[in-house]
């Protein structure tokens, strides 16, 4: 495996990087300010830095699969990697360059399952910033770790379907923004296993949707991608509304995660090199009986460990973006799930050593550290709770060695 990216790629991950250190850190505190005051994640100047950016070509960098006639870089998933981990520096530094969730992985469903009219209404706009969208599957009556449990319901009467069900962590729901949902629900309740479920568009004005809150997750609301719960009661849509076949939802899902999970993990890494910089910092300047404390050997060894564990992370995520690239969704699942167990550890671990490293200071809002430990755990349940991946990666592993007669063999050449 080859982790080399292009000579192009490159250049836009240094132009990336740039407009970062130029354009977007110096404008923190002011996107803070700005949310406190109005709880809008969207600044006017944030729109402007987006314009900026999108000049620049430096936009929708996310989706390998634009047309001609989209605009975007077509970056493969390895290439953007490294510009994920870029933009995970700042929760709201993904949205300059339309390359934040849920808006990514949702535009690239409805770039390989969308008809043409459904890409004319929801994913052009959604190409061009010019909208927000959500993904809606989760229920808090269920056990959503396994998906086939989902109840909400979608009936066809005529030429409409009516959804009926109770969701949360719709990621995106809640924004300003948002002008739609993917929902997820049952369409054959009688259909094999993997065939009952169907993804459905539904324009978050329709008759019925109701917004109940944006959930705080550990005492903290993602003002980016709020976690939303939202109850639809009698929801009406045309069956033109259906994306890709019906029964096809657990299918597109899975198609969806792949890549996302890249992305997210990467972001994460990203914002782990941020906490690994703040350590090695405070090591250097904080002083207690009479000498800084990056002399002691236990600060040594919590930011090597740190080190270690990220570049372990970051390796895997890449193996990972390669094998989506050249094999395939279906090839990489086995990494996707460790990446997805591995990446929310190491996030967490880096996270606790620096709390630990800053004091009573990092308990606060005044480093990330506190922000970053929550985040890392709830990373250990979204998109499936550890168990359910490493369970996935026990059964892939089993099935690859079905039939080997190792230990028979070990002890035969030992004998």
């Amino acid at each position: 495996m080859d982790f080399a990216i292009s000579r192009q790629a490159r250049r836009i991950t240094d132009e990336v990087e740039a407009f970062f250190d130029e354009e977007i850190l110096p404008r923190d505190s002011d996107w803070t300010h700005e949310v406190e005051r109005t709880g809008d994640p969207m600044p006017r100047f944030v729109a402007a830095l987006q314009s900026k950016a999108k000049a620049l070509g430096l936009w929708n960098m996310a989706l390998p699969r634009l047309g001609s006639d989209e605009p975007g870089t077509r970056l493969s998933n390895l290439e953007f990697a490294s510009v994920a981990e870029v933009l995970g520096r700042l929760p709201w530094a993904s949205m300059v360059f339309n390359c934040h969730a849920p808006d990514v992985p949702n535009m690239e469903i409805l770039q390989m399952f969308g008809t043409e009219a459904q890409k004319a209404a929801y994913l052009a706009p959604l190409l061009e910033g010019q909208s927000q969208s959500a993904f809606a599957m989760t229920e808090p009556g269920v056990g959503s770790s396994d998906a086939t449990n989902i109840a909400t319901r979608i009936e066809r009467e005529g030429d409409d379907f009516v959804i009926n069900g109770h969701k949360w962590f719709a990621t995106g729901a809640g924004s300003p923004r948002c002008r739609f949902l993917i929902v997820v629900g049952v369409t054959d309740t009688e259909g094999a296993r993997g065939r009952q479920h169907s993804m459905v568009i539904v324009p978050i004005d329709t008759p019925g949707v109701r917004i109940v809150r944006n959930l705080e997750v550990l005492h903290h609301v993602d003002i980016v991608a709020p976690h939303t719960e939202l109850r639809l009661e009698n929801v009406r849509v045309p069956v033109t509304n259906l994306l890709g076949e019906e029964g096809a939802g657990f299918l597109i899902g899975q198609a969806r995660l792949g890549p996302a999970r890249v992305h997210h993990c990467m972001r994460a890494i990203g914002r782990c090199e941020v906490l690994v910089g703040l350590m090695i910092e405070r090591a250097r300047d904080r002083i207690t009986f009479g000498r800084p404390i990056g002399e002691y050997a236990n600060i040594q060894d919590a930011i090597a460990e740190s080190r270690m564990e990220l570049e372990q992370a970051r390796l895997l995520v890449q193996r990972t973006a390669w094998r989506l690239d050249n094999e395939g969704n279906r090839e990489a699942r086995k990494d996707i799930s460790l990446i997805k167990v591995a990446v929310a550890r190491a996030y967490h671990n880096i996270a606790n050593r620096g709390i630990q490293i800053f004091g009573a200071m990092g308990l606060t809002n005044d480093t990330p550290f506190a922000q970053a430990l929550a985040q890392a755990r709830a990373f250990r349940i979204y998109d499936g709770p550890d168990e359910v991946h490493l369970r996935t990666v026990y059964r892939l592993e089993a099935r690859e060695r079905e039939g080997e007669q190792l230990t028979a063999r070990y002890l035969r050449s030992h004998n």
